[in-house]
């Protein structure tokens, strides 16, 4: 579904010209709570962990593997 600027500040409850700003790749300093209320209110929460990267094994979880023999 497609939403206008005005649809998604009030959702949100971001102001029309962050979503502006943001959309036009001109906020460089969005805060994470303003983007994941972004990204609720455009019904794509699911999309961050496309942003996150794969969490590498912990030193304790190695250590636990290597000792379980």
């Amino acid at each position: 579904m497609r939403y206008t600027q005005k649809q998604i500040a009030e959702k949100s409850g971001l102001s029309v010209f962050t979503i502006s700003s943001f959309e036009n790749g001109a906020s460089t300093g969005i805060t994470i709570a303003s983007f994941i209320k972004l990204l609720r209110a455009i019904d794509s929460l699911e999309e961050i962990e496309k942003l996150l990267p794969e969490l590498p094994v912990s030193p304790r979880e190695l250590f636990l593997k290597q000792h379980k023999r």
